[in-house]
C-alpha cells in the first residue's frame, strides 16, 4: 500500500515552515482506496510568494484545524505504508518535523517519483510535477496544480502509470 501525500507549507525551510494543506492518497497499486485533504493553520503567517504560487491566503486558513489537531488522524492514515511524493524528501521532512511537535514520527519507506520518473523515463527536459505530467498524458486541471489535492492526485496518477511501465521493463 502506498500513502501518496503533497504538502504545502508556509514558506522557508521543512524546520521553520508549517504545513498549510495536505493531501492524501491510500493506493493499493491499482486505484485509490481511501483520501483525505485537509487545509491547515499553521499558526503563523504565509508568505507573499506561497500565497501567489498555491491562491492560499491566510483568510482561507484562519478557521482551518491546526495540525496538532489532525496529526494523529495522518499518522495513522499513513502508517505502515510507503510514503510516495514527488521530490518526497521534502513533504517527508516537513511532516515528520511537524509530527515530532506533537510527539509523533515517521519511520517508513519512501518513494520518489522524480527519482523513479528519471529512471524509468530518462532525458525528459523536465520532470517537474506538471511539465511532467503534460508530457506524459496524465490531465490534471491548471487550478488543481500547486494545491496538495490536485499535486497529491497528479503524483498518484503519475506513480501509476510508472509501475505499470516498471513491470513492463
Amino acid at each position: 500500500m502506498y500513502a501518496v501525500i503533497d504538502i504545502e507549507a508556509s514558506g522557508g525551510n521543512h524546520i521553520k515552515a508549517r504545513i498549510i494543506e495536505i493531501a492524501v492518497y491510500i493506493y493499493n497499486g491499482k486505484q485509490i482506496v481511501q483520501e483525505y485533504s485537509s487545509l491547515i493553520n499553521p499558526q503563523v503567517k504565509i508568505d507573499w510568494y506561497v500565497t501567489k504560487l498555491t491562491g492560499i491566503t491566510n483568510a482561507m486558513v484562519e478557521n482551518a484545524p491546526t495540525f496538532n489537531e489532525i496529526a494523529p488522524s495522518i499518522h495513522s492514515l499513513i502508517a505502515n505504508k510507503i510514503f510516495v511524493a514527488h521530490d518526497v524528501n521534502f513533504d517527508y521532512k516537513i511532516l515528520n518535523s511537524e509530527l515530532k511537535r506533537v510527539g509523533l514520527k515517521l519511520n517508513q519507506d519512501k518513494l520518489c517519483t522524480i527519482e523513479l520518473s528519471r529512471e524509468i523515463f530518462p532525458n525528459k527536459a523536465s520532470y517537474s510535477l506538471g511539465k511532467l505530467c503534460d508530457e506524459l498524458g496524465i490531465n490534471i486541471p491548471t487550478e488543481d496544480r500547486h494545491r496538495a489535492g490536485g499535486d497529491a492526485l497528479a503524483t498518484t496518477k503519475l506513480l501509476e502509470l510508472l509501475l505499470q511501465q516498471k513491470q513492463i521493463m
